[in-house]
């Protein structure tokens, strides 16, 4: 008897936690329809940060504009992790002339914070408190509302109205620091983790906003097979060996090689989809892609090889860019490429503008 109460106890609590769960997912799409209903109005709210040096400096003879779009782990567009500090810190100084903007928050149709949310925002300020006094709990109540809204990103049916709402936002956020819509810079959305879907789906629509190249560089991505990856310039999915939660991204039904005419397959066939694999990486935390404490066998941290890889990618299209519009080159990387992949000769040498 004393052991089947608590284990009765702990049963009755995880059927509610379950219930709750989907009960919060039927009413995900609301957000979303809410948004293209405009019972929000046209406001995207902006979570103030200061310059810090690297990010979020507006520069007058910007030559790219990067856009970080983080991890399901956030609930603003204040950036908490470290590690991700640390890699737009580096990202920031091999790149002096590309604009990082990472205030954003892309799970949200306005870029509005969980924290200020009318309704939720004291639950979701106690969870953030308690997400970093370690317990974790907290954090898993984050990623699980965040997943929902990747879900809803995905989803045929209210997909192109959130992904919409996000293209927006992230207009807006170029805005914000000074682009030119005139001057055509070339834009590089990174999505990391579950942010690969929302950068994926925004493109098309981002594409109907600015006429400059575009290209997403999913970072360990989740993502779909989205009219995005067809819209994009080029797509490249960065993933390590050791990383199985980027998959999850495979039971999306259009990544499967028996819909050829879905949009991951019409992109792979036309050369608009690089592959790129880090070697012994895991998704994130120690092992992880942004991990200073762990190293490749040629001596270079995980972080370093990921920046370095990320930095690659972003010079060569701006070389690239310069050479075909007859400027002078930008200044050349004096690293050692670290490309590695199945296209790894395709994005050396003849990088796709």
């Amino acid at each position: 008897t004393l052991m089947v109460e608590p284990l009765t106890d702990l049963a009755i609590f995880l059927a509610i936690v379950l219930v709750g769960l989907f009960v919060w997912g039927a009413f995900s799409p609301f957000e979303a329809l809410g948004w293209w209903a405009g019972w929000f109005g046209e406001r995207v709210y902006v979570d103030p940060q200061p310059p810090n040096g690297y990010t979020r400096v507006a520069r007058d003879n910007a030559q790219a504009y990067i856009l970080f779009l983080s991890g399901i782990g956030r609930v603003s567009g204040e950036n908490f992790s470290l590690r991700e500090q640390g890699f737009l810190q580096r990202l920031a100084g091999a790149l002096p002339e590309a604009v990082i903007i990472d205030d954003i928050f892309p799970y949200s149709v306005n870029n509005l914070a969980l924290t200020g949310q009318p309704f939720l925002a004291r639950f979701w300020r106690w969870v953030l408190r308690r997400k970093l006094d370690g317990p974790k709990l907290a954090g898993y109540l984050i990623n699980m509302r965040n997943i929902w809204q990747v879900c809803i990103s995905a989803d045929n049916r209210y997909g192109p109205i959130y992904n919409q709402a996000v293209a927006d936002v992230l207009l807006h956020s170029l805005l914000r620091y000074n682009y030119n819509l005139d001057n055509q810079r070339p834009v590089f959305i990174i999505g990391y983790s579950g942010a690969g879907q929302m950068a994926v789906g925004a493109v098309s629509y981002l594409r109907e906003l600015i006429q400059a190249p575009i290209y997403v560089i999913s970072l360990a991505g989740i993502f779909s097979s989205e009219p995005g990856l067809l819209a994009a310039d080029h797509v490249y999915h960065i993933y390590g060996s050791l990383d199985y939660t980027h998959r999850l991204g495979l039971m999306a039904p259009g990544r499967w090689p028996i819909f050829p005419s879905s949009e991951w397959n019409r992109a792979w066939r036309q050369g608009s989809i690089t592959l790129l694999n880090t070697g012994p990486m895991r998704h994130t935390g120690a092992g992880g892609y942004l991990d200073i404490k762990s190293f490749l066998p040629d001596g270079r941290s995980h972080m370093d090889s990921t920046v370095q890889l990320v930095v690659d990618i972003v010079q060569r299209h701006l070389d690239a860019i310069s050479e075909k519009s007859g400027d002078p080159a930008l200044p050349s990387l004096t690293t050692t490429p670290s490309l590695t992949g199945e296209h790894e000769s395709h994005v050396l040498s003849d990088a796709v503008v």
